[in-house]
């Protein structure tokens, strides 16, 4: 499979900002999103945590329960990224 350019990654990673901006303040697992964005999952995950690093979203370790996930991941977008996208859509 070729490489993605950087140009389309950061395309993909908007339209999950996009759609995580859309359902906040909800939050939504990995394979969620992944179908959304009509992607792999790993590759999913692989720009989740980029924009994790970057601080644009944020990962939910824990369930409603307070119970630890031991292979699932939930992410929403982060207050910082929530606010800066909130001014663009007015």
């Amino acid at each position: 499979m070729p490489p993605i350019s950087k140009q389309k990654r950061d395309k993909i990673s908007e339209q999950i900002l996009h759609y995580l901006f859309s359902i906040s303040p909800q939050s939504a697992f990995t394979s969620i999103i992944a179908q959304e964005a009509i992607r792999d999952e790993e590759f999913t995950k692989s720009l989740l945590q980029e924009l994790e690093k970057n601080r644009l979203i944020v990962k939910i370790t824990k369930s409603p329960e307070g119970l630890e996930y031991a292979r699932r991941e939930r992410w929403r977008i982060s207050d910082k990224a929530y606010e800066v996208l909130k001014k663009y859509q007015r």
